[in-house]
């Protein structure tokens, strides 16, 4: 009798495309990493912000009961007037950025924070469909977003970082943090590549009273 190993893995729900109430509870700083874009290698700075969302329950562990699913998108930390990130925080917060405040801004100002954000579906390089953010908004008046259930959570390279935690991250990002700038500073390792302009910094949290951040 043959023992056949296949590469079919167990398959992961897509979220279905559309509008949902979701709360941002995580924020992993990937590091400054290499990467090609338009057929150039650039240098970002790289961080991955993840949302729940309420609205979508299922039973991954039957201790636990009932939990969010969970949609995340990657940034490079730049608050540059064309950035993914700029665009997507002040559609998040429903007003511009002066220069000003664009200057410096702590993302991690986003954590508990709840919005709106539309899914889309699309098709990877490989083929596979996938489910990405298209859009983010603030909450409409009258919607109420639920309690968070997933714990807060934060990783960087200075007060939360933990290799026990890495090693708990899906390879792929795993992989990504381990060949960035600050993680093989913290190594010992050689580094040749540039450090990036687009770091975050705190700022005054009370700024800006009424808007979600």
């Amino acid at each position: 009798m043959a023992i056949t190993a296949t590469n079919e893995g167990v398959k992961r729900e897509i979220i279905p495309s559309g509008n949902y109430v979701a709360r941002c509870y995580s924020m992993v700083h990937v590091g400054t990493v290499e990467e090609e874009y338009m057929g150039e290698k650039k240098v970002m700075n790289k961080c991955r912000i993840t949302w729940e969302l309420p609205s979508e329950l299922r039973v991954f562990d039957e201790a636990k009961g009932e939990q969010p699913l969970v949609i995340s998108k990657e940034y490079t930390l730049s608050m540059h007037e064309k950035s993914n990130l700029r665009h997507d925080l002040e559609s998040w917060r429903g007003k511009g950025f002066t220069e000003d405040e664009a200057k410096a801004f702590d993302v991690t100002r986003l954590l508990g924070i709840p919005c709106m954000v539309n899914i889309i579906h699309r098709q990877s390089k490989k083929g596979s469909e996938y489910a990405t953010i298209s859009t983010i908004s603030p909450m409409p008046k009258g919607l109420v977003c639920p309690m968070q259930m997933n714990p807060t959570f934060e990783w960087n390279f200075t007060d939360n970082f933990s290799m026990d935690v890495l090693d708990t991250f899906p390879d792929f990002i795993k992989d990504k943090i381990r060949s960035s700038v600050e993680y093989r500073k913290l190594t010992g390792e050689f580094i040749d590549l540039p450090e990036s302009e687009h770091a975050y910094t705190d700022i005054d949290k009370d700024d800006d009273e009424g808007l979600p951040f």
